[in-house]
């Protein structure tokens, strides 16, 4: 790798760690490729990304940015797992490492909060940014909902009214 192609590693770098709402450091030591296509594929559903680069490259575009606390999980063959959405790396990658034992999370960064073991799989109970717009969407329909059964319980007492005084009658 010459020197432009890393410095455009670099700079990619930087932006995914400004960009995202969560990086997770892992190690992947013993993965098959298979099983690495699994975890991209998975994060990938979750709106995430996947990236492996060598580990001085990235402790280099960490210099300055918010989350720069993940160096110190750099060492060995690691692997940045990234994403807007807060939880969704975090989950994924943890519903991964317990299926998997040769994925080992080593820690993260949300924001410019350093997360380590404990704190992203704190980070992966929380509920996604998916689930949270549909809470609070059924919050707000159901209301709603209520009202529309209250208006229309009166047209419907009274139609089965009238069915049951039309049937005496007949």
């Amino acid at each position: 790798m010459d020197r432009a192609q890393k410095e455009k590693v670099v700079e990619e770098l930087g932006q995914i760690f400004e960009s995202s709402g969560v990086v997770v450091v892992a190690r992947y030591e013993g993965l098959t490729v298979a099983e690495m296509q699994d975890l991209r594929a998975k994060m990938r559903e979750a709106g995430g990304s996947v990236r492996v680069a060598k580990n001085k490259l990235a402790k280099i575009a960490l210099v300055d940015q918010p989350c720069a606390s993940i160096a110190e999980f750099l060492t060995g063959m690691t692997v940045l797992s990234y994403s807007e959405d807060p939880v969704a790396a975090a989950k994924v990658v943890n519903d991964y490492a317990k299926e998997n034992e040769k994925l080992v999370i080593l820690g993260g960064a949300m924001g410019d909060q350093a997360l380590d073991v404990a704190g992203v799989k704190a980070v992966a109970a929380m509920p996604s940014r998916e689930e949270l717009i549909a809470s609070i969407v059924g919050c707000i329909g159901a209301p709603a909902a209520n009202i529309a059964g209250a208006i229309g319980a009166p047209a419907s007492n009274i139609a089965s009214i009238l069915s049951t005084i039309e049937e005496k009658a007949a």
